[in-house]
């Protein structure tokens, strides 16, 4: 009988310095009574991309799929998936109203990571007092202002579906 599967929250934040602009962003993982952090920037992003790749981080850093309750206060980010946008969007190539989505590289990693795990979307309201909202948001305002930023190739080159 296989053992049932980790419950574990993710909590994540996006930030952006001017949009586009330098930009990071945040995760906490709690499982348990463990604890982990981990951020990431980009010397030109836009805040939509932040708020999206701190959640596939959060995703991609599981080595097993688990029961993810994604906590963030993008409703961009919960409403494309708990809403089925982004499913759409992946179901008609990326399109909508016949233009190319927006961030369409990172929807498809993240809905690839969301077939791998169960995930249940939860709001929090941003800059209310949410202590794990604000942590996030401070790794990822740290980040984006770190000199040690990345290229977000997905901004700098988008892709073509």
């Amino acid at each position: 009988m296989p053992s049932p599967q980790k419950s574990v929250t993710a909590f994540t934040d996006g930030a952006c310095s001017g949009n586009p602009g330098p930009g990071g962003y945040g995760v906490i993982l709690q499982y348990g009574a463990m604890r982990r952090e981990l951020s990431g920037g980009f010397r030109r992003t836009t805040n939509n991309r932040m708020e999206l790749l701190g959640a596939i981080t959060a995703l991609e850093s599981l080595k097993e799929p688990c029961v993810v309750t994604l906590v963030s206060d993008s409703q961009y980010v919960l409403n494309g998936l708990s809403k089925g946008w982004a499913k759409s969007w992946r179901a008609k190539g990326w399109r909508r109203q016949g233009k190319v989505v927006p961030n369409w590289d990172l929807w498809r990693r993240l809905l690839d990571l969301g077939d791998r795990h169960q995930v249940k979307c939860h709001w929090v309201e941003g800059h209310a007092g949410h202590e794990e909202n604000e942590r996030c948001d401070e790794l990822a305002v740290a980040a984006a202002a770190s000199p040690d930023v990345g290229i977000d190739s997905g901004y700098e080159h988008p892709p073509t579906p």
